[in-house]
């Protein structure tokens, strides 16, 4: 067992990681989440533009975590606590105002007919895939007006666009994630 070990804080992630899966020990995890807490926070904080929701958030995210890690491989934990955080916040948004995260909003819902979060996740997490495939001017305008809800006017103003190229790279930005996501589904269900 690692606890008490005053070399703890020197393990790498994954030994973190193994050493929780071996052991089960919650102290584990809590190094590790004292690790990234700023990055759960302030991605909690980035969703839900509100201290005390950010902070329930982040709670929920180590109790996650505590359920996750006993049995997923991470190779890479600072991604993959990132992308569960930002599922749990989109989830969160969706529950409360469907319209708000950005899904519904690119013309496509990908939560409607899941069965459960695994489902959910996997696709939010096509979505990510997506959006980084995009072309730069489509990626930045999409992140831009769906993820941080910024106006055409403030689109533009960021990334010194003229209006109109602004509507056109956000529809060609849609259009080609709804492909891409197609495409990403189809792979998937030949792989089964």
């Amino acid at each position: 067992m690692i606890r008490g070990n005053s070399n703890t804080e020197q393990l790498t992630d994954i030994q973190l990681i193994e050493s929780y899966q071996s052991t089960g020990e919650k102290s584990v995890l809590g190094i590790l989440f004292k690790r990234y807490m700023p990055l759960v926070y302030g991605t909690c904080m980035n969703y839900l533009k509100d201290r005390e929701a950010a902070k329930d958030m982040a709670m929920q995210v180590f109790e996650k975590l505590m359920r996750e890690l006993k049995e997923k491989e991470v190779q890479n934990f600072k991604s993959w606590l990132y992308v569960l955080t930002r599922n749990e916040c989109l989830m969160l948004l969706r529950k409360k105002s469907p319209e708000i995260n950005g899904v519904e909003l690119m013309e496509y819902q990908l939560a409607a007919h899941h069965n459960n979060e695994t489902d959910l996740e996997e696709d939010l997490g096509k979505m990510e895939t997506c959006i980084e495939g995009l072309n730069e001017e489509q990626n930045i305008c999409i992140k831009l007006f769906y993820l941080e809800k910024k106006t055409y006017q403030e689109v533009c103003e960021a990334t010194g666009f003229e209006l109109k190229k602004v509507k056109s790279y956000l529809q060609n930005g849609r259009r080609n994630l709804k492909i891409c996501i197609e495409k990403l589904r189809e792979q998937e269900e030949q792989t089964y």
